[in-house]
């Protein structure tokens, strides 16, 4: 299948960190797990503070990412209650394996690996908190475990 660049909701979506290094750390960390890489952005200027993950092409006319920076008011960054984004994973495994790398580099869990019939019974997700609070899931529909 072949994208429609014309026909896609988001274009990008970006949270705020305190200590770009370290979050950048993570999320290398983290989306390698789902099979995303960080985006090239060339010698476009703009980009000093912020680092992003998955497409960035044609000077950002192809842009499906999710961007990491400090804010540009320059107040401390804060997660938002209630907010939280969820990443496609292409397994079971993939969730298990996102969870924990998001453990191991500083993250928090806020629900384990595992089916959550209660949304559909081939829900699989888990859920963490990055270090500084942003809240991410990684969910995969489908039955690719050990049960399915």
């Amino acid at each position: 299948m072949t994208l429609n660049w014309n026909n896609l909701m988001f274009t990008y979506i970006c949270l705020g960190t305190n200590d770009l290094p370290n979050a950048i750390t993570f999320y290398d960390a983290v989306l390698a797990t789902l099979g995303l890489q960080r985006c090239d952005v060339g010698e476009e200027s703009g980009f000093e503070d912020m680092v992003g993950w998955g497409t960035y092409a044609d000077d950002g006319r192809q842009e499906l990412a999710l961007w990491i920076c400090t804010p540009f008011n320059g107040d401390r960054a804060s997660a938002g209650n209630g907010t939280m984004i969820a990443l496609k994973a292409a397994s079971w495994n993939a969730v298990d394996d996102f969870h924990a790398a998001a453990l191991a580099h500083g993250g928090t869990s806020e629900g384990m690996p595992g089916l959550r019939p209660h949304y559909n019974d081939d829900f699989y997700a888990a859920y963490v908190r990055d270090p500084d609070g942003n809240k991410l899931a990684a969910v995969c529909r489908g039955r690719s475990g050990p049960n399915g």
